[in-house]
């Protein structure tokens, strides 16, 4: 995007279109599943025409229908619909400017059309990345009564945001979604690549606890930060989460790439950056636990 850079330095991740995923007992037979309409009408940095290809790939393996709209959020555009999924939207796509302040990327009837189908009983999954992404998804947060912040999830500024949550250490929660539907998957570490941190206002699961002595760090323009730079404290900060609300189900993650499977320049290399990273042999797992639970399979 021509705007800035989501990531604190280095190229932008690219997809990997070479992942296979690979689905050893699917929950639902080919394309009989529920339909997933992904959203790509808001300049979204993640849309399954490029960045969330692989994500779109792994849903399908497991029966799901997949369907991408560029249309605006509207009542009659989610009729039929099972799961809305809405990753890292931004006003202006391509030309947007990440720096302060950030708008809305859902204008506020749009944002009243899925707070209302959600509480009559439709499935929401929302991921809001690093600045821009939680800023421009804070209106739709504050909706279903979550805050996010704008800002870098980071040990220290300029650091790796990569993190592994541990059901072992506690900062994986033992959940439906960790457990899954049998032994075989059961999601023991889940690894996400960067994005921010949230907090709720109203009562949530949290699946992924952020480290204490973290911080999130809310830089004026994208990427750009020292040691002076604003932060608050990590600590009772979650960055995966989900909660009932009305009728329907809300999953929330403040990070895209855990989602999909991405390859980042580094050394003059391709790295794996996601689904295909070695140390995240059980985030493709942890994806479809999130949708299954969605779906109402893990009750």
């Amino acid at each position: 995007m021509s705007g800035g850079t989501p990531y604190p330095a280095g190229p932008q991740p690219e997809p990997d279109f070479q992942w296979q995923p690979s689905v050893a007992a699917p929950m639902f037979e080919r394309n009989a599943g529920p339909v997933v309409m992904t959203d790509g009408a808001h300049g979204n940095f993640h849309a399954v025409d490029y960045r969330f290809d692989p994500f779109a790939r792994l849903l399908q393996a497991d029966g799901y229908q997949l369907k991408m709209t560029v249309d605006p959020i509207t009542t009659a555009s989610l009729q039929g619909v099972d799961v809305f999924v809405i990753a890292d939207p931004v006003l202006g796509g391509e030309e947007a400017k990440w720096a302060l302040p950030t708008p809305s990327a859902l204008r506020p009837e749009e944002i009243v059309a899925l707070e209302a189908w959600v509480t009559y009983g439709g499935s929401l999954l929302l991921i809001a990345d690093q600045m821009p992404f939680g800023g421009s998804s804070e209106a739709l947060g504050n909706a279903f009564g979550i805050v996010f912040h704008n800002g870098y999830a980071l040990p220290a500024p300029g650091a790796s945001g990569e993190l592994v949550f541990k059901q072992a250490t506690g900062s994986l929660a033992e959940h439906a979604i960790t457990r899954g539907r049998s032994e075989a998957e059961q999601v023991l570490l889940v690894k996400s690549f960067g994005g921010q941190a949230f907090r709720a206002v109203v009562p949530v699961e949290a699946l992924m606890k952020m480290p204490d002595d973290w911080s999130v760090i809310l830089p004026q323009a994208a990427g750009i930060m020292n040691a002076s730079t604003p932060r608050i404290p990590a600590r009772g900060l979650m960055q995966g989460a989900v909660l009932r609300h009305g009728k329907g189900r809300v999953a929330v993650f403040g990070e895209a790439a855990m989602f999909t499977a991405q390859t980042v320049m580094s050394a003059g290399k391709a790295r794996p950056f996601g689904l295909n990273d070695r140390e995240a042999p059980y985030n493709a797992q942890f994806a479809l636990n999130v949708m299954h639970w969605l779906s109402g399979k893990l009750d």
